[in-house]
């Protein structure tokens, strides 16, 4: 019974620990990068009607600043996969967008699917091209602009943020490769 159940628990084993160090690193870059997003779009880009503040930045901030080492975190997939993906979402929403449920499907499978070919997965790229189909009047004025601000130049910042945080610790080093 206790084998049974073992199994059951995918081999009894929990997932590894991150030490204290590990984790106040993360804390210290994901706060930073976001922070700085969040300056400079009320700062200089929101009196535009601009933003360099996407929900998929959150998530780009886990992979980036916690879990440095993922090929899914590198500058190539930072980069690449909210750029890539913003374009996607965006010609999806111009041919699609009567129908929102389609363009939304469309983007989130034909921007993991561009990634993909591209060597350039990184996960929150799907929900950049989703926020480019149900992100309103305000990213839908910023057509094609908006897979550069916010999602190229937003990811950039967050890049930069995370070259200085996440090589400031003699533990840490990032990024594991560029191309």
């Amino acid at each position: 019974m206790k084998e049974y159940f073992k199994k059951m628990r995918g081999g009894g084993e929990s997932p590894p620990g991150v030490g204290f160090s590990e984790i106040v690193w993360s804390g210290i870059g994901s706060f930073a990068g976001i922070a700085a997003c969040g300056y400079l779009s009320a700062r200089y880009f929101t009196p535009l009607d601009l933003t360099l503040f996407i929900g998929s930045f959150g998530a780009s901030a886990v992979l980036i600043y916690a879990a440095i080492k993922s090929p899914l975190a590198q500058p190539r997939n930072l980069i690449g996969g909210h750029v890539l993906s913003g374009l996607v979402g965006v010609t999806c929403y111009k041919f699609f967008g009567h129908d929102i449920m389609l363009a939304s499907a469309l983007a989130v499978s034909l921007a993991i699917m561009v990634m993909l070919a591209t060597k350039t997965l990184h996960p929150p790229g799907g929900a950049t091209a989703l926020i480019a189909v149900i992100g309103g009047k305000a990213i839908y004025n910023l057509g094609y602009l908006y897979a550069i601000i916010p999602a190229g130049l937003g990811a950039a910042v967050l890049l930069v943020i995370a070259l200085l945080v996440n090589n400031l610790s003699k533990n840490r080093k990032y990024p594991e490769y560029w191309f």
